[in-house]
């Protein structure tokens, strides 16, 4: 993105409205806390969803062996955030990016809230560790966007932004863990469903008047 698309796209960013920060971060905020809730919301049941006896409810595997699917499943999910800046850059910026990789996110949640398999498992992991690669850099990448690089207020903006993070991260395992441990574990992945959809519909309803085009550009 060259100078004079980067003054354009902050000319065109509502610069007031989120306690003193562009209205943008609103959109940003609530989108990620809503992300990270479903994430910590699924991954606080997942493992007891694998191990516990199918008559439990879970689909009985081996306790070891579920530890080590966990362990190569986060891997995974830190690595495909490569394939989100691929995309992003070069076909469609970091805006349609974040939506698909809501989209994704949902459908990965949605097939564990129904009853299922060993192999309806793995293409759930599928669906969310390609969901959580699209979204994960992309929504990062856009808050800076909404700022100049001078801007003062840059830092205390991801510092608001990642506090959205964490109360996501806090809430989730206490509302799905809940319900998952108190009913079954398809009510809370079904929770966690929900908790993607609410932060796909608040990012597409808003995402115009608030972010204007940032993230619409791709950079290369």
């Amino acid at each position: 993105m060259d100078m004079k698309e980067k003054q354009t796209m902050m000319e065109n960013i509502p610069q007031t409205g989120f306690f003193g920060h562009p209205k943008g971060l609103f959109t940003l905020f609530f989108t990620e806390f809503w992300e990270r809730f479903s994430y910590y919301g699924m991954r606080a049941i997942l493992l007891y969803y694998m191990y516990y006896s199918i008559a439990k409810g879970g689909l009985g595997i081996d306790q070891a062996t579920a530890t080590s699917i966990m362990a190569i499943y986060g891997s995974l999910l830190y690595m495909s955030s490569v394939i989100g800046g691929w995309v992003s850059d070069r076909l469609l910026g970091s805006s349609k990016t974040v939506f698909w990789g809501g989209v994704l996110i949902m459908i990965g949640h949605l097939i564990l809230a129904l009853p299922g398999s060993i192999i309806t498992l793995f293409i759930s992991m599928v669906f969310l560790i390609l969901g959580t690669g699209l979204l994960k850099p992309n929504i990062s990448s856009i808050v800076g966007n909404l700022y100049h690089e001078s801007d003062t207020r840059r830092d205390s903006g991801f510092s608001i932004f990642y506090m959205g993070i964490n109360l996501g991260a806090l809430v989730a395992p206490l509302v799905v863990g809940t319900l998952g441990q108190q009913y079954n574990f398809h009510v809370g992945f079904g929770v966690a469903a929900i908790g993607m959809v609410v932060g796909l519909a608040l990012f597409v309803l808003t995402k115009k008047k608030t972010l204007g085009v940032a993230g619409t550009i791709p950079t290369s």
